[in-house]
């Protein structure tokens, strides 16, 4: 099986693909990222789709790969004992239906390879019709067909559900594949297979060297936080500019259990931090199109107003369960849709009038209609802010008082106050200013434990929880309030070999938070969200000590999952996880501007730790 460090993201701002350091594509969605998968062997077996593109089984090594700088182009260099070739793997950026091409380069001597395409319609389980027009294999099922041409010295066949070609590539000589989707409706071939592969190559290099070109960061941590920058490029839906949380379905917090989400949507507790990442890099148009998705999505009645929306701002998010599916290392149940969309959290609302006050504060127009958004959810949640929700963990048990909950509902009539004097409507401004007061006398009075000295997770509990390090950057309470301090060295009691859980992860039996089962590993945002807490309370030697662990355990290709298992040492949950990069650029910028008297730890930003 392969680990989930050994996955490579590709991506057209669409849909994305993962491919294994064994040259097998096993996971895509097409057309899009919360379309049904067609190659679903990442969560399944090969029996539910792959595309390989590698020497025979056994035949040759794959001697390393890397992504093209500044690019989301990936080369993987395949050594055999007669020379060595190169497969070079893209997603076109310009084409307008989702293509991916697979480029093979001969470079010493001759490599024979072989392409195995077995694709599995409606979530790895539909088998389509195969035929062939005009020199390319297309494959058929219900709404949706994929064209394959291969260009080169190759021959298409068929083999056992599967579309096979095998070749041999001397040193200079190139082959190229080309798969491409499209309704199944249309006669003609899709666009993208009458432009060369070499063309397409160009463009979306250029593409992508232009793009990565406009980032601010001059840091010392540079090449990683364009990697991450591209990476939440890729994550973005073009056309809507929603950022999706990863491109992956339920790839295990806990390896063998049950906690197997779906993170093909848009969480709204990213979104300040989206905002925020987007424009101190450079890139004020995506920030804006994100803020426009977001206007658009939550602009309905406020008890309405979800966690998680879809890429479209779709709202019913259907969670189901795929009984055919093995589930990645055993498991279940895969999952696809998330039941969150009906969750109720307090945070959220927090986290829309952050985003829009940040907005409002760097001069991006803001319509008049926003205004009365920001009236109708300051109303919802003067009546509404002292009841119990999901949090922002979003946990399947009982409601609770989460602390982290009641901070966002202090930020929402803190930023509702602050508008209303940036744009002259006070109207509602004393109820507002009532509110924040009343909020925070009550988290400092029942969210706060003096044994530990230390904010807890909720009411009356004594468990910690990572979400209280956000304090500073939210505003609620300044670094260098003893309060913070303190919580700061007490949530050490969540550090495992210097990595931070988001609370304490549990054993084999039930959470006692959560109501799910097995142990999870440590969350990667909570470890950076550790290191900027550390700087801002003047420990910065140990900040970047903990930022530059973060950077040590991408995989070799730079990403990030959204958690790290310590005792294990592997990646663990969905990935790419836009959190993990969101929080890896802000870190980065917060470090970098950070004073010390220390010299940063040597080129450990370009260290891998073996995963």
């Amino acid at each position: 099986m392969t680990s989930i460090e050994d996955y490579a993201l590709l991506g057209d701002m669409g849909t994305a693909a993962m491919v294994g350091r064994d040259g097998s594509v096993d996971w895509l969605c097409l057309p899009r990222f919360d379309s049904p998968a067609c190659l679903a062997a990442l969560v399944g077996t090969p029996d539910n789709g792959f595309w390989r593109l590698a020497p025979a089984t056994g035949a040759g090594t794959c001697a390393g790969r890397s992504y093209r700088p500044d690019t989301l182009v990936l080369d993987t260099w395949w050594r055999t004992a007669t020379g060595v070739a190169r497969v070079t793997d893209f997603m076109p950026t310009g084409s307008p239906l989702p293509c991916l091409v697979r480029m093979v380069e001969g470079v010493a001597g001759e490599v024979s390879l072989r392409s195995e395409l077995r694709l599995r319609f409606h979530q790895g389980r539909v088998v389509p019709w195969v035929h062939g027009i005009d020199g390319c294999t297309v494959a058929v099922a219900g709404p949706d067909a994929v064209w394959l041409r291969i260009d080169g010295d190759g021959r298409l066949s068929g083999d056992e559900h599967a579309t096979v070609a095998e070749f041999t590539v001397p040193a200079g000589r190139r082959i190229a594949l080309v798969l491409a989707w499209e309704p199944s409706h249309h006669t003609e071939p899709p666009r993208s297979l009458a432009v060369p592969a070499e063309t397409l190559l160009k463009e979306t290099t250029d593409y992508w060297r232009g793009w990565a070109g406009r980032c601010r960061y001059q840091g010392p941590w540079r090449d990683a936080v364009v990697r991450s920058l591209i990476t939440l490029k890729a994550l973005t839906y073009a056309p809507t500019g929603g950022v999706v949380a990863a491109p992956t379905t339920s790839l295990p917090g806990c390896i063998g259990g049950g906690r197997n989400w779906d993170q093909r949507y848009c969480w709204l507790r990213d979104s300040t931090l989206t905002l925020s990442c987007l424009l101190r890099s450079g890139y004020r148009e995506e920030a804006v199109a994100w803020l426009d998705w977001l206007v658009r999505t939550v602009a309905s009645d406020p008890a309405d107003l979800q966690s998680v929306y879809g890429v479209g701002g779709q709202r019913l998010l259907r969670e189901t369960e795929a009984p055919w599916l093995s589930g990645y290392e055993g498991s279940q149940p895969v999952r696809f849709g998330n039941c969150a969309d009906g969750s109720f959290q307090l945070d959220v609302y927090g986290e829309v009038l952050d985003t829009l006050y940040q907005s409002l504060r760097v001069g991006i127009a803001m319509p008049a209609h926003v205004w009365e958004l920001v009236d109708a959810l300051m109303g919802y949640l003067l009546r509404h802010w002292r009841e119990p929700d999901q949090g922002v963990w979003q946990v399947r048990g009982p409601r609770r008082h989460f602390v982290h909950s009641k901070v966002m509902a202090w930020v929402a009539a803190d930023r509702a106050v602050r508008m209303g004097k940036l744009l002259g409507r006070n109207g509602s401004s004393a109820q507002w200013w009532a509110m924040r007061q009343e909020v925070h006398r009550q988290v400092c009075r029942d969210g706060w434990d003096p044994r530990q000295g230390s904010f807890v997770q909720s009411y009356g509990s004594t468990a910690l929880d990572a979400t209280a390090l956000l304090m500073p950057r939210l505003g609620f309470l300044p670094a260098q309030d003893p309060r913070v301090r303190s919580t700061v060295r007490a949530l050490g009691a969540l550090e495992e070999d210097g990595f931070l859980h988001r609370y304490a992860p549990g054993d084999e039996g039930v959470h006692p938070v959560d109501g799910m089962a097995g142990r999870e590993g440590a969350f990667v945002s909570c470890s950076l969200w550790h290191a900027d807490t550390l700087a801002a309370t003047g420990h910065v030697l140990k900040a970047r000590e903990t930022f530059e662990r973060v950077l040590a355990v991408r995989n070799d290709v730079g990403l990030l999952a959204e958690q790290w298992d310590p005792a294990a040492g592997r990646h663990l949950g969905n990935a790419p996880m836009a959190v993990s990069h969101l929080a890896l650029v802000e870190t980065a910028f917060a470090l970098s501007a950070a004073p010390s008297r220390y010299p940063r730890t040597p080129a450990a930003s370009d260290r891998r730790r073996s995963v």
